[in-house]
């Protein structure tokens, strides 16, 4: 009897040029999924593209292409999103929208999923993965939380040029190469000088704003605190974020303080590190490295490391976290694809 060829199953991918699209790949054919990967072009539409070096016409993402996958993973743009989103409702919920740059959660189908910290429930047939900040922000205080009751946190994140995706990287290379030559900056992303300087926000003719993708982490973060259950309240961190001039992965500077009120011990720096510690967090101890982006670039989950107790506040403790921002997002991604099985059509 001739065997039967081994069934695959295919993903659609929306985006496979973009930065998050290259990881979305290297990511689910490093786990040997056996999932097959159809890409196409961020805004859904024909357009070139480039796979392995080579020239490629990638096809527009039409009803079949989306018909015959298990799922569609959008990387792309806003306008690639709502095509998506659009011919995946045509198919009454039997393929699955995995949503990884939020353009489509303010739709009533949208489900937030944030896997680094639980298992993503298939309930709705829109998925939006979760900033990975807010991703990162639940998951410290949910397990500091094991450690001591939470009064209040500060945080203080420093954002990466990826996060706007290629010409984000190309605009901080090139103000960059401009400033030491004593040329004209390009500004068409952040509409202001961002090398060799920090912002607290864009210029007013940035396409996107600072201040937007804050109250986007805010969001989030706000509705995993929410769901998270076992008895103890985790109070939101008031939360800045910093446009910093690195090219790559986020820097996150918390500042934690404890409930003094039937605390047996104090603080300590052991202590909360081997809260912290765990199959998603990586924590330095004082003797290794401290955690910095360039350190955790092309890393699954979370370094964590230089914890301090606050020299003014003895309840209080200051951490150092960093996390490969692009990796994040699409590990939960591929997780989700994962929980989807190869069964479900």
């Amino acid at each position: 009897m001739a065997k039967q060829a081994p069934t695959t199953t295919q993903i659609a991918l929306l985006g496979g040029e973009t930065l998050l699209g290259r990881e979305l790949q290297d990511v689910l054919q490093s786990r040997e999924t056996g999932v097959v990967v159809k890409t196409y072009s961020a805004s859904g539409e024909g357009n070139f593209g480039e796979q392995e070096g080579e020239p490629v016409y990638l096809e527009p993402l039409d009803a079949q292409g989306v018909e015959s996958s298990l799922a569609v993973v959008v990387a792309g743009a806003p306008e690639g999103a709502d095509k998506a989103y659009q011919l995946a409702k045509e198919t009454d919920g039997k393929v699955k929208l995995i949503d990884c740059t939020g353009y489509l959660e303010s739709r009533s189908e949208a489900k937030l999923v944030a896997p680094l910290i639980e298992e993503p429930k298939q309930s709705n047939w829109l998925l939006v993965i979760a900033h990975p900040v807010a991703s990162a922000l639940a998951l410290i205080l949910k397990r500091t939380t094991s450690y001591r009751r939470i009064a209040r946190a500060v945080v203080n994140v420093f954002e990466p040029a990826s996060e706007r995706g290629k010409r984000g990287i190309s605009e901080l290379h090139q103000q960059t190469t401009s400033l030491l030559g004593f040329k004209s900056l390009d500004k068409q992303v952040f509409d202001a000088q961002l090398s060799f300087n920090l912002l607290s926000q864009y210029g007013e003719e940035a396409p996107v704003q600072l201040s937007t993708v804050e109250q986007r982490v805010e969001r989030h973060l706000s509705l995993l605190l929410k769901n998270y259950v076992n008895g103890e309240p985790i109070p939101a961190p008031s939360l800045r974020l910093i446009q910093a001039p690195v090219f790559h992965g986020y820097s996150i500077s918390l500042w934690i303080e404890f409930d003094p009120a039937g605390a047996a011990k104090s603080v300590t720096s052991q202590g909360l590190g081997e809260a912290l510690a765990s199959v998603q967090i990586d924590v330095r101890s004082p003797g290794e490295e401290p955690p910095t982006g360039v350190g955790v670039a092309g890393q699954s989950g979370l370094i964590a490391g230089d914890i301090r107790v606050d020299r003014n506040n003895t309840n209080a403790a200051w951490l150092w976290v960093v996390l490969d921002n692009l990796r994040v997002t699409a590990d939960a991604a591929a997780d989700v694809v994962r929980s989807l099985g190869t069964n479900n059509r």
